[in-house]
């Protein structure tokens, strides 16, 4: 078999290398980075992200609640980019996120409980919050970053 053997995309799929460089180079578009298009008839469970009350549906994960409402879960501790998880099974801790008290999540396995109260990396906390002096003494005790 060779190169010109191999299957072919469809034309009116391909996309020019050209502009997937500038379309990467864009702003994201604001709002949520996830669309609810079904299962809407499940009951509403209201929770508190980054001190703003807001809700999502029974059922969700924590992954699914914060993305329904904004367009990434945390900010790379590494690079500062915003990051929304990566393989969504809890294998590869990029979705970790905090509730208020410090206790760490795993935003893509952890079912959303009516009343969570949820910090990201989106969040200003100030200095005077207990979730600042919290978090910080949590990521010395578990050696996992914030």
């Amino acid at each position: 078999m060779t190169f010109s053997d191999l299957p072919r995309m469809p034309s009116n799929l391909h996309v020019p290398i050209a502009s997937v460089g500038s379309a990467a180079s864009a702003e994201p578009e604001p709002g949520p980075q996830f669309v609810r298009l079904a299962e809407r008839q499940r009951p509403p469970l209201a929770f508190v992200l980054d001190g703003k009350d807001v809700t999502a549906l029974a059922g969700d994960t924590v992954l699914t609640a914060i993305l329904m409402q904004q367009r990434s879960v945390r900010h790379s501790e590494f690079s500062g980019e915003p990051r929304a998880g990566f393989c969504l099974i809890g294998a590869c801790q990029d979705c970790w996120v905090r509730s208020e008290d410090g206790t760490r999540l795993r935003a893509c396995s952890t079912l959303l409980a009516a009343g969570m109260r949820i910090v990201t990396r989106n969040a200003v906390m100030t200095a005077n919050t207990s979730v600042a002096s919290t978090a910080s003494t949590a990521s010395i005790n578990d050696g996992v970053a914030p």
